[in-house]
């Protein structure tokens, strides 16, 4: 009796324990036993965890500078937009207004004048003369691809010999041109009596007869005895595709010559102020580029447009006073053989080479076949590139 009692006494207040919660128990003394004895874990842990942070902040960032260069690229985007409605609103006042004037200065009627243009890249005018046949031929030899409406429709790239008239119209030198212009189809004829005085007045009758004939990215002037790698030039071009006014050359600021009888004499050069005065920073007239809302400009400006004795000095002038972003490219005015050979051999070919001494390649009819073979980037170039 007395040992049962003892059995329900100690039954009473010596409970058996609960094996899980033994084996929990005993898993938690081994924890923290091995955070003692192993005190570098939770530092690993906490560095593991600061590292995650730091890469999600790193992301975060680089989320974030997308999001304000995409933005950066809307706003370049717009604002180009932007402007160009703002000059064709201009050209359209500007067509009407010589509408209801009879001015002869559109051929076209009104605003008739800016439709049905057809959407383009480029617009590449090569400056020639009626002298200047031989030049012409070296030029689709050489650097200029054969198939000109392949070009147009594969590559938005428009290439056209650009000349007006002679002062007797339907003369000699107007009907030779007109056969070599029937043979080959690459001439643009401009309403503007041709002279080495009136390359002013020329430039600006070619800007706004292209701009009315195509509605181009970018219009290009080049003089007859440059040689282009056209790939490059629109490698070029490319990258300035989202600027809204671009003013694109190897700009340069010459001295403004008063005596008389000098090559390039500037008449007005009272209005540089004293004399030894440089000319303002403008790009060289062997080859230039403007952006469609300048070209624009000019068609719409063309009758009060200041035009001085040298043409690229002319152009420069037209732009002052604009908001417009000139870029010097070097790359527009390497010298020919060894200079252009060397960076063509380097894997980085010039848009366009000449010699500074002759404002052109020197002897253009003998050498441009030689600085094409030494300079070119390949005959094949332009249809493999992409813009």
């Amino acid at each position: 009796m007395a040992s049962c009692v003892n059995c329900l006494y100690i039954h009473r207040f010596w409970a058996i324990p609960d094996p899980d919660k033994l084996d929990e128990e005993a898993s938690s003394v081994e924890k923290h036993k091995s955070r003692a004895l192993n005190p570098t874990d939770d530092c690993e842990k906490k560095e593991s965890l600061k590292n995650i942070f730091f890469i999600d902040a790193i992301v975060r960032t680089g989320d974030i500078l997308s999001q304000v260069s995409q933005t950066h690229d809307v706003i370049m985007t717009l604002d180009k937009t932007i402007s160009s409605l703002e000059m064709q609103l201009a050209a359209a006042r500007a067509a009407k207004v010589n509408d209801d004037e009879g001015s002869p200065m559109v051929t076209n009627s009104g605003s008739e004048q800016f439709k049905d243009r057809p959407k383009v890249f480029f617009v590449m005018g090569i400056i020639t003369a009626f002298s200047s046949r031989k030049r012409r031929d070296s030029i689709r030899e050489t650097w200029m691809p054969q198939e000109l409406r392949k070009l147009e429709k594969e590559k938005g790239i428009i290439m056209r010999f650009v000349i007006g008239h002679s002062a007797t119209p339907g003369g000699v030198l107007d009907r030779t041109v007109d056969a070599e212009d029937e043979q080959h189809k690459d001439f643009l004829r401009l309403n503007h009596i041709e002279g080495y005085h009136e390359l002013s007045t020329k430039t600006q009758v070619y800007f706004s007869t292209a701009v009315a004939k195509w509605d181009a990215d970018f219009y290009i002037k080049v003089d007859d005895d440059v040689h282009i790698n056209l790939g490059m030039v629109g490698s070029t071009l490319a990258r300035h595709r989202s600027k809204p006014r671009v003013y694109l050359g190897c700009m340069k600021s010459g001295p403004v010559l008063s005596q008389k009888g000098v090559k390039y004499h500037e008449p007005e050069y009272w209005k540089f102020g004293e004399e030894g005065n440089k000319y303002f920073r403008h790009a060289t007239g062997q080859i230039y580029v403007i952006s469609k809302d300048l070209a624009t400009y000019i068609s719409v400006n063309r009758q009060v447009l200041h035009k001085y004795a040298n043409e690229d000095v002319s152009l420069g002038s037209w732009f002052i006073g604009l908001d417009v972003e000139h870029i010097d490219d070097r790359s527009l005015c390497c010298g020919t053989p060894p200079d252009c050979e060397w960076k063509a051999q380097a894997g980085n070919p010039c848009a366009a080479s000449f010699d500074w001494s002759c404002s052109g390649i020197c002897k253009a009819v003998e050498r441009m076949e030689e600085v094409h073979q030494r300079c070119g980037e390949g005959d094949e170039a332009i249809w493999h590139t992409s813009f």
